[in-house]
């Protein structure tokens, strides 16, 4: 494929730990595709930013999707969600954005299950993601174009929509994959963003995090595939550790993984030492 695009999988709570399936359940046999890409593809970044302190995540993702040092900026890790001064570095700095004026065609494929994204509005608090969304195109995919399989749900298989009442169709991690890659081959940046991991390593429920660890498997596997074919180029990494860990519940001090998949891994892993490199990379890519 002749043109430049990424696909950029955001997995949250994903540090790289001990190749230990009693400690690690990223290596307890859930996830063979990750689990292979860890031992041979990853190159471990900091997560910290020089801050002290567990890396959370509103300064994390901050970090990963502006490239400032967020945990700097704010003084200290913020964890969950952004307050007003951390959504005006995002709103101002997102790689959206910036992707925007240099007149490429980003997206965020992640839906939202409401039908106008107006209702955005009076949510009280609103994800990183949601916020650079927001200020670069003024919209989200909302449920019309999940139905369409033109957007792909957080949890990737629409279970968490049943009890929100969504009748629709279960979608295998597969399937999903494959509406994520039509997606990223309409695009030359497209994000998405998987949090089950870090819901699941927060729980300390071994039999959730192998469950949220499966669909993510069967999820990457074709995207892998794609990468391998040159359909994009696909980056995995993360905002801080925690699923990684069956000894804590909270996050780790372990650095995140980085992967790319596909012909410019040489490139980018060899300019990206810290979540605050990816943004500067990926805008050098493409400048290039």
């Amino acid at each position: 494929m002749n043109r430049k695009n990424i696909l950029f999988l955001f997995v949250d709570g994903l540090g790289i730990g001990i190749d230990d399936s009693d400690k690690n359940p990223v290596f307890s046999g859930s996830c063979p595709n990750l689990a292979d890409l860890l031992r041979r593809s990853a190159v471990p970044i900091d997560a910290s930013m020089g801050v002290s302190g567990y890396p959370q995540s509103a300064t994390g993702q901050a970090a990963l999707l502006t490239g400032e040092n967020a945990a700097v900026f704010m003084g200290r890790h913020i964890e969950g969600f952004p307050g007003p001064r951390l959504k005006e570095l995002i709103r101002e700095k997102n790689v959206f954005l910036k992707l925007k004026n240099m007149g490429l065609k980003s997206t965020f494929a992640n839906a939202y299950f409401i039908d106008d994204s107006k209702v955005l509005d009076s949510w009280r608090v609103q994800s990183v993601t949601t916020v650079a969304t927001l200020s670069a195109f003024g919209s989200v995919r909302c449920r019309d174009l999940m139905e369409k399989n033109e957007a792909v749900y957080q949890d990737i298989v629409r279970d968490e929509l049943r009890p929100r009442g969504y009748t629709g169709p279960r979608i295998d991690p597969a399937e999903a994959a494959m509406h994520l890659a039509g997606i990223a081959k309409d695009h030359d940046f497209t994000l998405f963003e998987y949090f089950q991991t870090d819901r699941a390593g927060h729980a300390a429920d071994s039999e959730k995090t192998g469950k949220v660890l499966s669909i993510l498997d069967g999820f990457l596997a074709p995207l892998i595939e794609s990468a391998e074919r040159c359909e994009f180029q696909l980056i995995i990494t993360s905002d801080h550790g925690n699923i990684e860990a069956t000894d804590t519940a909270g996050h780790t001090m372990n650095p995140v993984p980085f992967v790319v998949v596909g012909s410019s891994a040489d490139f980018f892993k060899h300019r990206i030492k810290s979540i605050t490199d990816v943004t500067p990379a990926i805008l050098e890519w493409f400048g290039n």
